[in-house]
């Protein structure tokens, strides 16, 4: 449980765990940009219920809610931004800055809900919502552009 919580490796780089295991999903999501939705939101809500129980369980063995070095929250995360966009390096880039930015700045409701909600759910459900404002950001330059 915890090699899966942990991204395979992911979450020991002592430094920027999150950011590392977000790139290192990269490929990964590439791949799920081609898929067709269905697929790709089957993939990605498994992980999502998969990974509720993996990170609770996770910080119940390490004795600190949300440790640095649980990632697959940010794998699920980026994965599930990047089915809402056309497969081009330039979007899946966007994505990488925006989530990481939001993810990090934890903008209102993001933080509080990190810190009400306990165990699995707080850790998926904050990274999620990042992804969220990261996917209305890219939906807004998608549709400027097309209007442009």
């Amino acid at each position: 449980m915890q090699l899966v919580a942990f991204g395979f490796g992911a979450g020991l780089s002592p430094w920027a765990p999150g950011t590392l295991a977000t790139a290192c999903s990269l490929p990964l999501a590439w791949l799920v940009m081609g898929w067709p939705l269905a697929w790709g939101a089957a993939l990605v809500g498994s992980l999502i219920l998969c990974g509720i129980p993996i990170c609770g369980i996770a910080t119940r063995r390490l004795g600190v809610h949300d440790h640095p070095g649980i990632v697959l929250d940010e794998i699920a995360a980026m994965l599930l931004l990047a089915l809402t966009l056309p497969k081009n390096v330039v979007w899946l880039a966007g994505a990488f800055v925006l989530f990481r930015l939001f993810d990090i700045l934890k903008p209102w409701p993001i933080r509080e809900m990190d810190h009400r909600l306990g165990g699995g759910v707080g850790i998926m459900l904050d990274d999620l919502m990042a992804a969220v404002y990261a996917m209305a950001c890219l939906q807004g330059i998608r549709y400027l552009l097309a209007i442009a």
